[in-house]
């Protein structure tokens, strides 16, 4: 019979009958079979309880299968009334006292359990459902309609502005247009302004652009004159200066305009025509005469009313210019008319045929700057540099404007055989047309000084400018008196010039007394009438 053992069937005659090994505390029997089963039990719970291995596969969670594990504890060990809250032990019969202990097995270090992982989940294992609303439909189209409702009310804001502005602005230009037209017209009282009213020209500040012009011949002669726009009054005038008339040179030294012009150029000549004046002068224009006749073709001939006629150089040969009213005059013609001199002639008859040539090209000339401009470019002459091209070209288009208008004349300013300025001479050429005055000087600019000699000693003028120009003012001869006074006399026009007279009547070693407020020329700060008293050192 082998050594296998089955369990035993009390019903088997050949069963093999278990060992008892004890009874239990019942008086029941206990076999070597169960013990061993037991014990097997026990191997198997401490290999699962006991050791933990990291990479060995960890059990999933699950509620329910914990849930049955711990019925299951509570069934082996006992479980915990819910209702009154203690433990009560499940009853296992005890072992007998005759049963051999286990051998105690070697305790092998645990291994701390570790937490768990978290599952990680995959983006596509949730779905948001976003639950329709039946009212969100609604709100869209209410917002929808708030907004476009807004749009159109600004828009329509706006246009009611744009019309406004539009409306003030139509209307600001009808009422600008007919007061300009009844002011053009003189039909406003007290605003007026005709071009032929002649009060406009000598009341109130008005505004001019002056320049020089310089003709220079083959043989070295000059003539000059002022060319004037009138800003406020809109009218041009041409001023022909003499070549008599008498300035300071550079040195303070009296000369003539003739020889300033050649001595003290262009720059120097400006500034001593300011300065006996009294007005400024924008910028010098020198015109030779090989210039002039390319202006003259330029503009396509001049037309005038010539005065003489004008030989040739050639015997035997016929005038270059006829004598008679618009005559047609070529750019040699014009030459010839504007430089001729005959025989035994004062120098102003020439200087007027020069107005009458300068006029006549003014007429001829565009009135556009940029036209005007390009016809001084073509001249292809070297200008002083007080005076460019484009600001040349804009002051002959504003001449040539008044001259086609008809608001342009050339006069001469007139003085007295000793190149003085007569009082008559600053009144109507220098203070109307020119603008020039007696008020307070420029910052930086000198005094003007006239100086009159009533003493009777020429060389009394002499030394009163060598005075005055050592002091710092600018002397202005003023010729000489048609009497001899005993005392000396400074005047002033101009209350502010009142301190400055007392500072002249010092320089000049005259008593204080001499001072006073009188009617200053117009082209002088402070006026001195040397006297008796005046002592020439």
């Amino acid at each position: 019979m082998n050594d296998r053992q089955y369990p035993y069937d009390p019903y088997d005659p050949y069963a093999q009958q278990p060992e008892i090994i004890g009874y239990d505390a019942y008086g029941q029997p206990v076999y070597q079979q169960a013990q061993q089963q037991a014990q097997q039990y026990d191997d198997v719970q401490q290999q699962q309880g006991y050791g933990y291995d990291p990479y060995a596969q960890q059990p999933s969670y699950d509620p329910y299968a914990q849930q049955q594990e711990q019925q299951q504890e509570q069934q082996q060990y006992g479980y915990v009334d819910t209702a009154q809250q203690q433990w009560i032990p499940q009853q296992t019969a005890p072992a007998p006292a005759h049963v051999p202990e286990p051998e105690p097995e070697p305790q092998v270090a645990s291994v701390p359990q570790q937490r768990r992982p978290a599952p990680e989940y995959a983006t596509e294992q949730f779905s948001f459902v976003e639950e329709p609303d039946e009212n969100s439909e609604d709100v869209i189209d209410w917002l929808k309609f708030t907004e476009s409702r807004t749009e159109r009310r600004e828009e329509a804001r706006r246009r009611g502005r744009n019309r406004v502005v539009a409306l003030a602005a139509a209307v600001a230009l009808v009422v600008a247009g007919g007061v300009g037209y009844l002011w053009y017209a003189g039909m406003l009282p007290g605003l007026s302004a005709g071009k032929d009213t002649p009060g406009t020209a000598a009341g109130g500040p008005q505004k001019r652009d002056v320049i020089v012009v310089h003709l220079h011949t083959r043989q070295g002669a000059t003539s000059t004159a002022l060319l004037v726009d009138n800003v406020t009054t809109e009218k041009g005038t041409t001023v022909l200066l003499p070549n008599s008339l008498s300035v300071a040179s550079d040195d303070g030294t009296t000369t003539t305009l003739g020889k300033s012009v050649d001595d003290d150029g262009s720059a120097g000549t400006r500034e001593a025509l300011g300065s006996v004046l009294g007005t400024k002068i924008g910028g010098s224009w020198r015109l030779d005469t090989p210039y002039l006749e390319n202006l003259v073709e330029l503009v396509g001939t001049v037309e005038v009313d010539t005065d003489t006629d004008v030989p040739d150089s050639k015997k035997g040969a016929s005038p270059v210019v006829r004598q008679g009213k618009g005559q047609t005059l070529s750019g040699r013609m014009a030459v010839a008319y504007a430089t001729y001199r005959a025989p035994g002639e004062a120098d102003g008859e020439q200087l007027r045929r020069f107005g009458q040539v300068m006029q006549g090209v003014l007429k001829k000339i565009s009135d556009d700057p940029q036209a005007a401009t390009v016809t001084v470019r073509a001249l292809a002459q070297i200008l002083d540099p007080s005076l460019p091209e484009k600001e040349l070209g804009a002051s002959l288009a504003k001449l040539a404007g008044h001259a086609k208008a008809g608001d342009y004349r050339t006069t001469r300013l007139p003085v007295q055989p000793d190149g003085t300025l007569s009082d008559s001479a600053a009144e109507s050429v220098v203070k109307d047309i020119l603008g020039g005055s007696a008020s307070s000087p420029e910052q930086g600019a000198a005094v003007r000084v006239g100086v009159r000699n009533a003493q009777g000693n020429a060389d009394a003028t002499e030394a009163a400018r060598i005075d005055l120009v050592n002091g710092g003012y600018a002397f202005v001869d003023a010729g000489k008196a048609a009497s001899v006074i005993a005392s000396s006399q400074v005047s002033y026009g101009d209350a502010a010039q009142r301190a400055t007279a007392q500072e002249v009547a010092k320089t000049l070693g005259l008593p204080a007394g001499a001072v006073r407020k009188g009617k200053a020329t117009a082209n002088t700060d402070v006026t001195v009438v040397l006297g008796q008293d005046f002592k020439a050192e």
